[in-house]
C-alpha cells in the first residue's frame, strides 16, 4: 500500500512539473528602475517559443517606435514587436535565441527559466551567460 501511495505521489509531481508552461502574458520590471513596464505575450509557433509586446504600461510610450533597432525593426512600433525568436525547451530552461532590447535596439542571447509558477527569470548576455542582465517577469492573471 505505501509504495502505491508513493507512486501517486511521485506520478503527481511529474505531472505538475509538465502542467508548467512559460506561455501567456507576463509583466515586465525594468531591472535598473523597477518600473512595470509592458505585458509581453510568450507563445509557442511549430515547437519554439516566442514573445512580442502587446500593452506598454506607460501611457507615454503607447506610441513609441523602436528607434535603436536595425534592420526590419527600425522604427516598427514596440506594441506587436517580436522581442523573443525561437527559444528551444532544454531540461528546465528555453534557450537558443535572442532577445531584443527595445531600450536600446540591441540584442542579446537569452535563456528563460520558471522560478515559480508565477515568476520568470530572463537572462541576456554577451558572450557566457556571466556576463548579462537578470529581469524577473510576472504572470499576468487573466
Amino acid at each position: 500500500m505505501k509504495k502505491y501511495i508513493l507512486f501517486i505521489y511521485i506520478l503527481s509531481l511529474s505531472f505538475n512539473s509538465f502542467s508548467q508552461s512559460i506561455t501567456g502574458k507576463w509583466k515586465t520590471i525594468d531591472d535598473e528602475t523597477g518600473k512595470e513596464r509592458s505585458i509581453v505575450e510568450i507563445y509557442e509557433s511549430e515547437g519554439k517559443i516566442y514573445a512580442k509586446i502587446v500593452k506598454l504600461l506607460e501611457k507615454s510610450e503607447e506610441n513609441r517606435v523602436c528607434e535603436n533597432c536595425k534592420g526590419a525593426n527600425k522604427n516598427k512600433p514596440l506594441k506587436g514587436l517580436i522581442v523573443i525568436d525561437g527559444l528551444k525547451k532544454d531540461g528546465d530552461e528555453w534557450n537558443g535565441a535572442k532577445i531584443l532590447d527595445p531600450k536600446t535596439g540591441k540584442e542579446y542571447k537569452c535563456y528563460l527559466t520558471l522560478e515559480e509558477p508565477n515568476k520568470l527569470k530572463v537572462r541576456g548576455y554577451l558572450g557566457f551567460a556571466l556576463l548579462g542582465r537578470t529581469q524577473y517577469w510576472y504572470k499576468v492573471k487573466v
